[in-house]
């Protein structure tokens, strides 16, 4: 008889699934956020980039959050590849993204329930991709 070899499943089958988790939460918690501001609480969420106006409706704040998600992701699998310690190294990277976003809503020019909703919709994504892709990470 010949041996039997367990097959130990890759890191990329183990963690695929909770990955893709990780973008469907972050692409439904600014959407839960605008469902809570727009149609309950009746917030116009129009915000002033370069001077004009623009509504930020559903579709924008989905799109938004499934490229950061994605980009996040991707950015993760490069690193798995290239650094030694490609948890901490994304973590980093991740946290100096998402302060940085912040700016985006801060010059917007939207009255301070707008920024509020706004900046909300940036720290749940953040935060969504920062623990779930983080702890995600081949150590």
């Amino acid at each position: 008889m010949a041996p039997t070899q367990s097959r130990v499943p890759s890191t990329s089958s183990r963690t695929a699934p909770r990955r893709a988790l990780t973008v469907a939460a972050a692409v439904l918690a600014p959407l839960a956020l605008w469902a809570l501001a727009v149609p309950l609480l009746g917030v116009d969420l129009t915000a002033f980039p370069g001077g004009r106006a623009r509504t930020v409706g559903p579709v924008a704040v989905a799109v938004a959050g499934l490229v950061g998600a994605v980009a996040g992701w991707l950015l993760l699998v490069v690193l798995e590849r290239t650094v030694r310690r490609p948890g901490r190294v994304w973590t980093v990277i991740a946290c100096v993204v998402l302060v940085l976003s912040l700016a985006g809503p801060a010059t917007a020019g939207g009255g301070p329930v707008v920024l509020l909703v706004l900046e909300g919709m940036h720290v749940l994504v953040g935060v969504v991709l920062i623990v779930g892709l983080g702890r995600s990470a081949r150590s």
